[in-house]
């Protein structure tokens, strides 16, 4: 499974209108219901559920929030990138600005992780943050990603 498989062009807010953590998960969550259906409720809650255990703001100004739930059908990737910096708890401190979201039902639990891991291993170099944070529309952001993991 590749991430650029999952994360398509329209997939991609860029740039997110959202200033803060609740606005910017309603607006990723709105943009993977409407790419790939479920419910908008219950997939916030189940992102919401995640991230009152542990901020999933990992660094880099970089957040991944993720849930499980039954109301998809497959795995499914959003993302977006912040025009300003969003105070998001992560845990070493440092506000956002590219957030990814992963959602899927418990079935599909393990592809969950493999995606994460790939979403982690990817923006964790440099060079691939910076052209993100540069992309000025969604098809950028996606091209970017499709080279990166050729690379």
């Amino acid at each position: 499974m590749l991430l650029s498989q999952l994360l398509t062009a329209d997939r991609i807010r860029v740039p997110l209108a959202s200033r803060d953590k609740p606005s910017a998960l309603r607006e990723l969550v709105d943009l993977l219901v409407v790419t790939t259906g479920g419910d908008h409720a219950d997939i916030l809650h189940a992102v919401w559920e995640r991230e009152d255990c542990q901020s999933t703001g990992f660094g880099y100004g970089i957040a991944i929030p993720h849930g499980r739930t039954p109301t998809l059908r497959g795995l499914a990737v959003v993302a977006g990138r912040a025009v300003e910096p969003i105070d998001y708890g992560a845990v070493d401190g440092q506000p956002v600005r590219l957030l990814f979201l992963v959602a899927g039902p418990e079935a599909a639990a393990g592809d969950q992780v493999r995606a994460l891991s790939r979403i982690a291993r990817l923006v964790r170099r440099d060079y691939v943050r910076e052209r993100l944070l540069k992309a000025a529309t969604a098809e950028d952001f996606a091209q970017i990603v499709r080279e990166a993991e050729k690379a």
